[in-house]
This record gives C-alpha cells, structure tokens and sequence, in this order.
C-alpha cells in the first residue's frame, strides 16, 4: 500500500460535541484529548466510537439509570471532582517548587557566609520556632517542608557552582581578553591549594574576575606540577588564544625561567608577560628597610606582655592602660605574614611606649634590659622613624588592594610613593619632621633630636623601588598612552595605532571629554577606532596584582579549618567559587531543571 493512502488522524480535523460529556462522561483535556470524567482515562483518538465504547463497557451498569437533569447532575459532579483533584496537585506541585527554591536560598547564603553543610537544619529549625512564636503555624508548616539536611545541601551547593562555572565559561568564550592570576598555599591539612582566578574584558569593558579553578595539589609543588594544573584548568575553559598576561606570587617554582612555571610556559610557546604581584613586591621593599632589631625589640616586648601563657600579665596591663586612660586600650600582636601588621603593631606600641615602661618597671622582673631600650633615645627614634615610614607603606598597600583595578591605575600609585620618597629625603635632610608625625611628636617631647641620617634609609628603599618593579617597566609607554591619549607623542607610539591616534586627537568631541582611564575608551567608536579600542582591552584585562588569589586563601582558611578539616576537594571547590564569585545566580531556572522536586520528609 502507498503512504499516500494512509489514514492521518491528526489531519481530519475531529471537533470535540458537547452533548458527549453528558451521554459518555467525557470532556477535553488541556492536551485536545478526550479524557473520561470516571476513571480520568485519556483515549488516544477523539472518535465518538472510542467514547461510546468506552461507556459502554466500564460504566454504563453503574450511570445508565440517570437520565436527563439527574444525569447532568451526575455529570457536573464527576467534573467538579476531576478539577478539585488536578487542583490538588497543582498546589502540591507549586509548594514542592517553593520548598526548592528556598533550599537555593539558604545554601547560597550559607556558602556566601562560609559555614558548614550542616548547619542547614539548624537555620530550618531556627525559621520553625520563628513562625511558632509568632503563631503563624502555616508557615511553620511550610518551613518544614523545606529540604536542608547536610547531603541535600551538598547537591544544591553543587547545581550553583556548576551554574557559575558554566557563565564563566560563557564570559571567556565571548570576552575580548583575559589574563590569570596564580598562588598557592598549604590548607590546615597541609594540602598545598592552587588557585588559578580569571579577569576577563568584553567589549564594552564591562570587567569580571571569577575563580577558575582550585588545583589541589597533594604531592609535589614544582613547576611542572603547577603549569599542568594551569593548563588542564584554562584548556577546561577554552584554551590559551586570548590569554593576555600572567601575574603570579613570584615563588622560585613560580617564575623560574628554566624548571619553573615561566620557564614552562616559554617552552610551550605561551609567550605573554609574566609579572610578579605587585602588592607582594611593596611588601618586600618594606622589609628591606634596615631597622630590624627596633623591630625584634617592639615584638620581644609585645610578648612579654601579651604572647603565649601570659593571661594574668595581659590582664595587669590593660588595668593599667584603663587607669591611665590610655589612647589605645591593648598592644597588638605582630604577623608577619599580614600585610599591615606592622604598621598597626608599631602605632600602638609607640603611642603606649610610656605606659609599657611604666608597666614593665613595675609589674615585669628581670626586664632591666627592655627597660632601658625604651629609655634609650637612639631605640626611640627608630621606633617614631619606623612608625612613620611603615604608616606611609601601609597607605600605599591599601591603595593597590581592591578588586577591578586596572594595571594603569596600581602603576600610578607606586609612581607616587616614589616621588613621596624623594619629597621625604629632601625633607629629613633639612630636618623637617612636616611628614613623620612620630618623630615630630618625639622630638618635641626631647629637644635637639636630628633625623638627619636616616635619609639613607629613604634612599636605600627609593632603590628597592625601582629594583623590585623593574618587570613593569615594559608596560611604560602603554600606561603612558592610555592615560593621555590626546597629548601623546603619534610618532613614539605603535606603527599600527599612530593613523587612529591622529584622529583621535582631532575629534572634538573626545577632546572636550572630561572622562580619564576606562570610562574615556568607553566613548571610542568601535567602527571608527577598532585598534585603539582593541589595545586598550588588552590592557585593561591585565592582572597586576594576586590580590583577589589571597582574600580566597582567607575564605579557604575559614572554610577548611582544622574544625572541618574533612572537606573534599571536590566540595571545597564549589565552596570557593559560590563564596567568591560576582555573578548572579538564576534560582529560576536551576528549580526548573527538576522535573520532580521532592519535599523534605
């Protein structure tokens, strides 16, 4: 037989009669299908025969005696009792959903707030007693539906963080550039964690800076071992074609050029610049400065009265500091690896520096020695020096924090503080204490003091400036370029941007624009100039700094720690990105994938 004989169904246009849910007990469903008022049969063929037969044989011994007004009767029952149940699970449906999304809800908030899997039910037992005391028993009811245990929580923090990952995914495969920032750390299970963070630019400049990838590392760190890592994560996500630059901690097993992970990199033909944080080189250059035996001294006394079993000499001082109605109300203890612990370690100590040795003399024996340094005039002026200079670093550290920043802008903050060494030599050598408020302060307490000879201390550290920042050198002219592109120099700029540049400085409108950095390219007509706006996106999607790599390491510390030092790697990586991504997360659709949400039981 030809197909051309065949019967369609679908094509023969069969219209549903009213007079049938009277006779057979039939209507039409929401699908055009005729479905039995009865049993809730759904016939596949809307065909009066089908109906009748279907009457016919199931019910007819049970409604054949009705007729007429009781019939109809009968009838509007039966479809009354169809919709009151559809009713039912359309309302059960809607409160699974509702259940759902507040699970969302909560484990999104209890990752953003890095606490434990488990501490789900403690929030829903918490929400139930709430409801309770306001006597809104519905609600509670609600509550408890619910689903918060700790295993229910892992898979939600599992759907969000794989939404995340996928949008990052998105982001680099239709950005402009990026670039990685790495660094590594030993968590409290002495697993060495590698976080590799991402800063991606789109076309309209629009900036974000996601986590990538977090490479556990359970053996060795070296530099085969991280460039694998890094290259497993960015070929995860697309690959190295519009990787722009490198910033790393600058470790040996980082920036080796032979056996480390430059030097792997060179060896794969990745060749974009490699950088070494520049928050990690001021750090560097502030401990160069030659003052550290007043140092050792500020931390030998700080412990003596604060540092390890010392609680009944701890509580002496503050009673004393709390009797002399002191500035500061305790000492602080120094971390090296903090960034600005010394600054505020050294503020505290010398504006107390008169109660400690008051202290020392009278509650603390055997500190003759201590005593008599801070009695020692020499000791006190390095102390108010070291006081003063570290206080300018720790500003200068605060400026290059922050999360968005463009190279331009972190490369500027450094040229100041270079130009405010320079301003401060110049002032020490007349013996101006205009900038060094504890010297001044100081020196009026002890008449005659000379600052004079610690201007080699200033230019020892000028030269570590320029020592330690020498690899950003190579990004001078760019910088010079992108922060005044209408008074630049045409000819010293690149051959293939010089034709742009020229009208770009020829157009009114971008010469009278009071806009500077990013919001200035913003205005360039991708038409008109699409190498310039090009350049400047590779610019702007440098990492300058691992900034955003350390606040993870202080989130990885408080999620992984030796109170929940279980954690997998697995789970600890979907913590981490949760807790520090930017990008929103559509709850929506994440309910939506699940064809059949289940109630907490």
């Amino acid at each position: 037989m030809s197909n051309s004989k065949l019967r369609k169904v679908d094509s023969e246009n069969r219209a549903f009669k009213s007079e049938w849910e009277h006779d057979y007990f039939f209507i039409l469903n929401k699908d055009h299908k005729p479905q039995c008022l009865v049993c809730f049969q759904v016939l596949a063929v809307l065909k009066e025969y089908n109906l009748k037969r279907h009457y016919m044989t199931n019910h007819k011994q049970k409604f054949g005696k009705h007729s007429c007004e009781s019939r109809k009767v009968v009838c509007d029952q039966l479809k009354k009792k169809l919709f009151q149940q559809k009713s039912l699970f359309t309302n059960e449906t809607k409160q699974q959903e509702e259940a759902l999304l507040a699970s969302y809800f909560v484990t999104y908030e209890l990752m953003k707030a890095k606490k434990a899997l488990s501490d789900g039910e403690l929030i829903k037992n918490c929400a139930i007693k709430m409801a309770e005391a306001f006597n809104e028993n519905k609600v509670g009811n609600k509550f408890q539906t619910v689903p918060l245990s700790k295993q229910t929580v892992t898979r939600r923090l599992e759907d969000i963080s794989n939404q995340i990952s996928n949008n990052v995914k998105d982001i680099i495969a239709n950005c402009s550039y990026f670039s990685i920032a790495l660094d590594e750390s030993t968590d409290v299970s002495d697993t060495n964690q590698l976080l590799i963070f991402v800063r991606a630019i789109k076309e309209d400049f629009t900036i974000f800076e996601e986590l990538l990838k977090v490479c556990s590392l359970h053996s060795t760190t070296r530099g085969v071992d991280i460039f694998n890592a890094v290259k497993s994560a960015v070929e995860e996500f697309g690959g190295f074609e519009k990787l722009s630059s490198i910033v790393t901690d600058g470790a040996k097993s980082m920036t080796g050029t032979i056996s480390g992970f430059v030097g792997f990199l060179r060896q794969n033909q990745i060749t974009v610049p490699t950088l070494h944080c520049i928050i990690h080189q001021e750090a560097l250059c502030a401990k160069s400065i030659k003052l550290s035996t007043t140092m050792a001294t500020v931390t030998k006394i700080t412990n003596l009265i604060r540092g390890g079993n010392r609680s009944l000499t701890h509580r002496k001082f503050l009673t004393l500091l709390e009797e002399m109605d002191s500035a500061y109300g305790d000492l602080l203890l120094h971390t090296e690896v903090r960034w600005l612990s010394r600054g505020k370690c050294l503020v505290r100590f010398f504006e107390l520096r008169h109660e400690i040795a008051t202290f020392l003399r009278e509650e603390v024996t055997n500190s003759a020695e201590l005593q008599n340094d801070l009695e020692d005039v020499e000791f006190l002026r390095n102390l108010a020096f070291l006081t003063d200079i570290t206080q300018h670093l720790n500003v200068l550290n605060l400026q290059l924090q922050g999360k968005k920043q463009t190279i331009c802008q972190m490369v500027g903050f450094v040229d100041s503080f270079r130009k405010k060494l320079h301003l401060f030599k110049s002032a020490l050598d007349k013996n101006n204490l205009l900038h060094f408020p504890c010297c001044r302060k100081l020196s009026e307490e002890e008449e005659g003091l000379e600052f004079r000879d610690y201007t080699e201390i200033i230019e020892d550290l000028s030269s570590e400036f320029d020592r330690r920042f020498n690899d950003f050198e190579s990004f001078r002219p760019d910088i010079s370029l992108f922060s005044n592109p209408i008074h630049c120099d045409i000819e010293s700029q690149p051959g293939h941007l010089q034709l742009e540049l020229c009208e770009l400085q020829c157009d009114p409108s971008l010469n009278t624009s009071q806009v500077t950095g990013i919001d200035f390219w913003k205005l360039l007509s991708p038409e008109r100039y699409p190498l310039l706006r090009n350049w400047a996106l590779k610019l702007c999607s440098v990492f300058a700094s691992t900034y955003i790599c350390e606040t993870a390491f202080s989130s990885l510390k408080h999620v992984k720690s030796k109170n929940r030092n279980r954690l997998s790697d697995v789970v600890l990586s979907h913590i981490l990105r949760v807790a520090t991504s930017q990008l929103e997360v559509d709850f929506i659709s994440l309910v939506s994938s699940f064809m059949k949400p289940q109630c907490s039981h």
